[in-house]
C-alpha cells in the first residue's frame, strides 16, 4: 500500500492521540495543555498558535471519535464515523508547500483550531484506508496487557504488537519460557 508522506504523518498523529487516552493498564497521557504542546511538537503539527483548555478538551474529544473509527464493526460504520468527523472540522481542502516539503494537501482551514486541525487531517487519513478497502489496518496490541493503536504498514499485513521490541518479544520470552518448563517437566 503506497501512503504518502503527509497521509503517513497524520496517522503517525491519529496513532499517538490515541495513545495517549487512559485504558485498564495505563493513565491518561493528555493531562494538560504541556501535555498537548509535547503532543503537538512530537508530531510536528504546524499552524499551532497558543493552546488552552478548551483545545484540550476538544482534542480529547476528538481522540474519542478516532478511538470509534478504530472500533467500527465494519467499514460501513467507519465510512459515517469518518464523515461526521470531518464534516464537523469544516473540511477546508487547499495546496501548500511548506517546511521543504513539495506541494501537498492540508485538508484543515486557515486558523483552525488544534481539534479541527487533527480531525480534519487525522480523518482524510483514515478516510483513504476505509476507500482502499484497508480498514483492517487500524489495529490495537494484540499483547493481553497493552491495548495501544498502531497502523500495520507491513506487506502482509500481519503486524500483532504495537512494537516488536516491547511487546512482542515480551510475549515470544513467556511463551518460549513456559514451553521450556513445561518441556523440563516431562
Amino acid at each position: 500500500m503506497l501512503i504518502n508522506h503527509d497521509t503517513r504523518c497524520a496517522l503517525d498523529a491519529v496513532v499517538d492521540l490515541l495513545n495517549t487516552a487512559p485504558d485498564e493498564h495505563t493513565p491518561d497521557t493528555l493531562t494538560d495543555t504541556g501535555a498537548l504542546r509535547a503532543f503537538v511538537e512530537r508530531n510536528a503539527v504546524s499552524d499551532v498558535g497558543t493552546l488552552d483548555e478548551t483545545d484540550l478538551a476538544a482534542v480529547r474529544e476528538v481522540r474519542d471519535q478516532f478511538g470509534r473509527v478504530f472500533a467500527a464493526s465494519d467499514a460501513h460504520r467507519a465510512a459515517e464515523l469518518v464523515n461526521a468527523l470531518v464534516a464537523a472540522a469544516g473540511t477546508t481542502p487547499r495546496l501548500t508547500d511548506h517546511d521543504g516539503y513539495d506541494w501537498h494537501i492540508h485538508y484543515f482551514a486557515p486558523g483552525a483550531s488544534l481539534a479541527d486541525h487533527l480531525a480534519a487531517d487525522g480523518g482524510m487519513a483514515l478516510a483513504f484506508l476505509v476507500v482502499a478497502g484497508e480498514r483492517e489496518r487500524l489495529r490495537r496490541c494484540a499483547a493481553p496487557d497493552c491495548r495501544r493503536a498502531f497502523v500495520d504498514l507491513s506487506r502482509n499485513r500481519s503486524r500483532r504488537y504495537c512494537d516488536s521490541r516491547t511487546c512482542g518479544n515480551r510475549l515470544h520470552v513467556a511463551a518460549y519460557r513456559a514451553r521450556q518448563r513445561g518441556a523440563s517437566g516431562n
